[in-house]
């Protein structure tokens, strides 16, 4: 069987660094990160507020110049080109639409800007609204039209002129939970509907989740994993990884040694279980396990391989139920049952019962 062939990279950061010089002493914004990004892949540049995600779209986009290291787009170096020669273009946070200007004016103004004919901008118009649903709307003014559809006009603007990649910088944050939802979905359909690349940065983990190929998690200037969403939140690569994307329990266990490539940890006062070793870890001592609470299962007190708890709180969330436990040993795991037809009867408050989980749920982390 033929090896499938690689796609192409898109966009390359090699050992990009920033560096913000000021009266109170230098910030390092990125520190030599390194990120390739494959043509027509949805990225996410992922992380708080300050981890540098921000700083390095502005740097592809051509605001903001490397302190040291190279961007590539398609392999050219565009490290020190200004933003309008480069074949990216930017969705912002406040989509900077014309207010005096209609929906399809807004959408041709940059293509009219680059001297594109008129039967071009005509044509590229009409196929812009018809992607982002907005044809109804050509001739409104975006003063009239809701936060969502001005964020369809802003993408459909941004795609016109078809650049290589477009960069997005947290589109979605001025929208209400619901709207937000709904263009999660909408800016997926139009990703996989043009192949062009997508860089989005956000903070929010459920909008990396659900819309990315491949999500970078970063902090302090540092890419700490890049991955599927799959693999970063089932593997997460340290604890501030796992503590970042989604919710999860930190368990002290201790060591009990190595069997077959693995090792078996102890738990508490009964759980022993036997998972895989990751690089870095010492597999002697204590240790730091991590399970989702998904995978946490409720079961009655006594039962084979099971940890003694005590239920302290449970949460009804609709979709699902959050129950709040003390371990024998003092720890507070949370475990989370859907709320399906034919689900076991809700455990009362102050209920002393068992909690299992599978070998394979659980993860060492490196620190």
């Amino acid at each position: 069987m033929e090896a499938q062939s690689q796609p192409a990279v898109a966009m390359e950061a090699r050992g990009v660094s920033k560096i913000f010089r000021g009266p109170e002493g230098d910030f390092h914004a990125l520190d030599s990160v390194s990120v390739s990004i494959a043509e027509g892949e949805f990225f996410t540049l992922l992380g708080p507020s300050g981890c540098g995600k921000t700083t390095l779209l502005r740097m592809i986009a051509g605001f903001e110049h490397p302190s040291a290291g190279q961007l590539l787009l398609h392999g050219e170096d565009i490290s020190d080109l200004p933003p309008y020669r480069r074949q990216v273009n930017t969705v912002f946070q406040s989509y900077a639409l014309f207010p005096h200007l209609s929906v399809a004016e807004n959408i041709a103004f940059g293509l009219r800007m680059l001297g594109r004919p008129n039967a071009e901008v005509d044509q590229t118009v009409d196929r812009m609204l018809k992607l982002v649903k907005m044809e109804p709307m050509r001739n409104r003014l975006t003063s009239q039209i809701s936060g969502g559809q001005q964020q369809r006009v802003a993408l459909a603007r941004a795609l016109a002129p078809a650049p290589k990649v477009l960069l997005l910088d947290e589109p979605l944050s001025a929208l209400d939970l619901k709207l937000r939802k709904e263009m999660q979905i909408e800016l997926k359909r139009l990703q996989h509907e043009t192949g062009i690349t997508f860089i989005f940065v956000t903070h929010d983990q459920e909008e990396a989740l659900t819309m990315s190929d491949r999500i970078a998690v970063m902090r302090d200037g540092h890419v700490l994993q890049i991955g599927a969403p799959r693999e970063i939140y089932d593997q997460p690569a340290n604890r501030f990884v796992a503590s970042f994307i989604g919710e999860t329990n930190f368990l002290s266990a201790t060591s009990e040694g190595i069997v077959d490539g693995g090792i078996r940890i102890r738990i508490g006062d009964t759980v022993s279980v036997e998972t895989d070793l990751p690089d870095g870890v010492d597999p002697k001592g204590d240790l730091t396990v991590v399970v989702r609470p998904e995978h946490i299962v409720l079961r009655e007190r006594g039962a084979p391989d099971t940890l003694s708890a005590t239920l302290t709180n449970a949460v009804y969330f609709g979709t699902d139920t959050h129950y709040h436990l003390e371990l024998a040993s003092g720890q507070h795991p949370i475990a989370r049952r859907q709320n399906a037809a034919g689900a076991p009867e809700r455990v009362e408050i102050g209920a002393a019962i068992g909690v299992a989980f599978a070998p394979s749920a659980a993860r060492l982390l490196r620190d």
